[in-house]
């Protein structure tokens, strides 16, 4: 039966009690347990708490919520003012997987025997730079988005891209562990890899920002800094950094290899897109409703870090271009995305004429898998492959 106290220890089967052996044959005489009885000046007197009454308070209105600094209580889930943001819970549900679905056997071949230096230089750092990435995206919305929302129906999908975040960080310690990666190595690149350090650095200033126990967002420079934070994750962070930081693995699998783990990429990035998405239609509408008036000076000067960052990762990951892609493309391709997302946001686009240098990357996020029944399970998404890019 299993034990309440260990749950995970082996279960023991308890024999019937009609079949055990109640003959005692030279045994020490069983033990009587002494009951002590409790004087009666010494026991506790109870008294009975009066049953509490409903509050006398008025029903939940949806025009009375807000995002932030509501006043409406928020252990109750309906009516809805953010319809939108429970069909972002609904759908994320129906995108279920885990990195255990996908057959590795091709990318431990591949890696070994097929990939060239510059290859595996590319393919471990991405790698190192995302296994950080992602769990700094799970403490952004955790501990410091999530806990400020005053609607539960913001909250309830932030909850679900918590486990997101922990089911994408599995997913690349599962790639690192089938590959044979040294994991204290991988792991421990961003502490001393500059190019990578610098962009971890960047983020955990934001978070560290608005991470603070004595935070007011009724204060407006607090609530303005909360904004430019939550838009750092959500566009730069998640909508850019992120959707571009695949692609070099996305080239490779447009060669044939490393299939397993480009795949398993592909349901992150498609997960990454609904998180951005949602970040940035919160981030419009605190501004909507608590009338924030951001500096244009300070989210230019965002990107313009965002981007000097990704120039030096980039020409640290490709000192040398492999067949396919090269550092041109990877800053070439940020530019673009950026451009998207701050356009999202109703901001002024950072880099003016910036084309689109990986034109077949929305194809490779939204190719539908067919896949052999006997080799692999189908984990297809339901709704993946009709997702909006923008």
């Amino acid at each position: 039966m299993l034990n309440w106290d260990e749950p995970l220890a082996p279960q023991v089967s308890r024999q019937p009690e009609a079949a055990m052996d109640t003959t005692v044959s030279n045994a020490e005489p069983a033990v009587v347990p002494v009951v002590r009885q409790i004087p009666p000046e010494s026991q506790v007197e109870i008294v009975s708490e009066p049953v509490p009454t409903p509050s006398s308070a008025k029903p939940v209105r949806a025009e009375d919520k807000r995002v932030v600094n509501g006043l409406t209580d928020i252990n109750q889930l309906a009516p809805f003012k953010y319809p939108w943001a429970w069909e972002y819970f609904l759908n994320a549900n129906k995108n279920h997987w885990t990195p255990l679905d996908i057959n590795m056997t091709q990318d431990v071949h591949d890696y070994q025997h097929k990939l060239t230096l510059e290859e595996r230089h590319v393919y471990e750092n991405v790698l190192s730079y995302l296994t950080t990435s992602d769990i700094l995206a799970m403490r952004n919305i955790g501990l410091a988005v999530m806990e400020k929302m005053s609607a539960p129906e913001l909250q309830i999908y932030q909850a679900r891209q918590v486990y997101e975040e922990a089911v994408h960080t599995w997913t690349y310690q599962h790639c690192i562990e089938t590959i044979g990666l040294d994991q204290g190595e991988i792991y421990n690149r961003y502490r001393v890899i500059p190019e990578i350090h610098q962009k971890i650095q960047m983020c955990n200033k934001r978070l560290a920002s608005v991470l603070r126990a004595d935070i007011d967002l009724n204060d407006r420079d607090e609530l303005e800094n909360f904004v430019l934070a939550y838009i750092f994750f959500a566009g730069v962070f998640e909508g850019t950094w992120f959707y571009n930081g695949f692609s070099p693995i996305f080239a490779l699998q447009r060669r044939g290899l490393m299939k397993g783990t480009s795949e398993q990429l592909q349901y992150i990035m498609r997960d990454e897109v609904l998180h951005a998405s949602f970040g940035i239609r919160v981030c419009k509408q605190i501004v909507l409703e608590e009338n924030v008036k951001l500096d244009p000076k300070l989210i230019q000067q965002m990107w313009e870090e965002a981007e000097a960052a990704e120039m030096q990762y980039a020409n640290f990951l490709l000192p040398d271009p492999i067949l396919g892609y090269s550092a041109e493309d990877h800053i070439a391709q940020f530019r673009f995305i950026a451009n998207r997302r701050a356009n999202k946001l109703d901001h002024e686009i950072p880099f003016p004429g910036a084309e689109n240098a990986l034109p077949w990357l929305d194809e490779q996020a939204n190719l539908k898998k067919e896949k052999n029944f006997f080799e692999t399970r189908v984990t297809e998404y339901q709704t993946g492959g009709a997702l909006n890019w923008d």
